[in-house]
């Protein structure tokens, strides 16, 4: 399994409107060898996975193309409540696109409610984590990696 893990880099995209938890979740995850993209908002994650296009003023058309993501993303880790776009609107956008409905989508979240953690998980999401993430938390991801990969 040693031999997987040096020719294969899992590329997950943090989505997290708070600095103090994207860079933990961030940190995390490069430590358990993951390449990470972390973003501050639904709207760049969804930029990100050209979803949408970057209003920045720039003129560049070829920022939606058909093969979205230029970089392959493995997995999806997004805090449930942020301005804008939330996780949830993240995850129901990611299941309806055709191109990336395939891509395992976490949801994180300080509150513990269970109707809002039932939704997630009806809806798509692979997991559900409390905040703070945990080392324990993160080390549930690989199976759905693995998943995505097949």
């Amino acid at each position: 399994m040693g031999e997987l893990a040096t020719e294969t880099q899992f590329h997950v995209l943090a989505v997290d409107d708070s600095i103090i938890d994207r860079k933990l979740i961030e940190r995390l995850l490069k430590t358990s060898s993951y390449q990470v993209t972390a973003v501050d908002s639904g709207v760049k994650a969804l930029e990100f996975l050209g979803l949408i296009e970057d209003d920045s003023g720039s003129n560049d058309s070829t920022r939606r193309n058909p093969h979205p993501h230029e970089v392959e993303v493995n997995l999806i880790i997004t805090d449930y409540c942020m301005p804008g776009i939330t996780g949830y609107d993240l995850l129901i956008k990611i299941k309806e696109s055709t191109s990336l409905r395939d891509i395992p989508v976490v949801i994180m979240s300080s509150e513990n409610v269970q109707s809002r953690i039932n939704n997630c998980l009806e809806k798509g999401a692979q997991e559900f984590f409390l905040k703070p993430v945990q080392q324990s938390d993160v080390n549930k991801l690989r199976p759905h990696l693995f998943r995505g990969k097949a």
